[in-house]
């Protein structure tokens, strides 16, 4: 089955609008129902949630908010299978039907096995995961099937050899990481094309540390052009690339919203003048990122002294821009809402679920010696 072409701008449920109220897991309703319903209005229709986002209300808020409220031919909605939940085969169909639930529809445009990588491959096999998705797609309760990965481009190309029904591949790429010997962007990139595959781009401002560079590196961007947002440069390298079905971004406010809007409805790739700039800000940020976390917070939820990793992180990244004095007083007041990096116990659960792989163990007791 083709997929259609749809405009490349995907609506990450991810990153939602912020709510003090614990429910819906803190997201403000009604602020994300007035970008859903901007985002629609502009033509765009691609949704992207999972299992795991917002503590587990991610697919209900779409439900509510999309699934509900607008005919299904005007969206096109993709989840994912928390393949490292799976204890045995029965998981998988008692996982997908609540999502099918959750989402309020009969079917997925698009379903994927969440963040392979060695640990979570190895469970995929062990649990028949690709034989289910298969069995649901010729049910009918999938139209596309495929995988999210955060593994190595060996890994990859293994995968795509013994599966080669999987049609879409979820790959993490953005300019920072396109050389990167961590997150292989370009090499993974290059195995999905070699396989024929189409791809969906997650992080392609990197859990937004590039909508917010150092100012040598911005001015790149703005003496090129003034009117452009330094995020725009992300997004439009990413969906620059050949084989792009959607560049995803989990947008936190309606301003972000309009910004990606407006250069994303009518879409014109990157020149070979704008991608020389971006090589000439890439080599400025990469000395300025000391952890490359994107704040996507699987490593969060299971940590028992309930410690905010990505916030200290990103403290620690400013500090190395601006000095730890500038950041001391939000270190501390960040102390008062949960575990310090002090209190980290060591039982290595956060790096378990660590897309980027880093080692958060170690990186907590640098941040902790530096503000400490």
């Amino acid at each position: 089955m083709k997929m259609p072409e749809i405009k490349k701008l995907g609506f990450g449920l991810m990153r939602l609008p912020y709510s003090e109220s614990e429910q819906w897991g803190h997201v403000d309703l009604e602020k994300t129902r007035q970008m859903i319903d901007a985002y629609i209005a502009e033509g765009f229709s691609y949704f992207d949630t999972a299992w795991v986002y917002h503590g587990g209300f991610s697919e209900k808020i779409f439900g509510e908010l999309v699934a509900k409220r607008y005919p299904r031919e005007k969206f096109q909605v993709t989840s994912k299978m928390p393949v490292w939940e799976l204890k045995s085969d029965e998981d998988l169909t008692r996982i997908f039907e609540t999502q099918l639930k959750n989402c309020c529809v009969d079917y997925f445009d698009y379903y994927f096995l969440h963040s392979l990588e060695p640990n979570n491959y190895a469970k995929s096999e062990k649990f028949n995961g690709f034989d289910f998705i298969k069995k649901m797609k010729n049910a009918g309760k999938i139209k596309h099937i495929g995988f999210s990965f955060h593994g190595n481009a060996e890994l990859l190309d293994e995968i795509l050899t013994k599966y080669p029904e999987m049609e879409l591949i979820q790959l993490q790429i953005n300019y920072i990481d396109w050389e990167s010997d961590n997150v292989q962007s370009r090499k993974c990139y290059e195995v999905a094309m070699k396989h024929g595959k189409m791809v969906s781009i997650m992080e392609p401002v990197k859990g937004g540390s590039l909508a917010n560079i150092m100012d040598d590196a911005k001015k790149l961007f703005t003496d090129y052009n003034p009117n452009a947002s330094v995020a725009s440069w992300a997004i439009r390298y990413a969906a620059s690339l050949d084989n792009i079905l959607v560049v995803l971004s989990g947008m936190s406010n309606i301003e972000q919203l309009k910004d990606n809007m407006s250069y994303m409805k009518d879409f014109i790739p990157l020149n070979e003048q704008e991608q020389t700039v971006i090589k000439q800000a890439t080599e400025l940020i990469k000395n300025t990122i000391a952890i490359g976390c994107t704040a996507c917070r699987y490593c969060t939820d299971g940590c028992p002294k309930k410690i905010n990793i990505p916030r200290y992180f990103e403290l620690f990244n400013e500090s190395k821009r601006y000095g730890v004095n500038s950041f001391r007083w939000h270190y501390n007041e960040e102390k008062k809402h949960g575990g310090a990096p002090s209190d980290c116990i060591k039982c290595k659960a956060c790096e378990k679920h660590c897309p980027q792989k880093l080692k958060i163990v170690d990186l907590l007791c640098e941040v902790g010696k530096a503000f400490d």
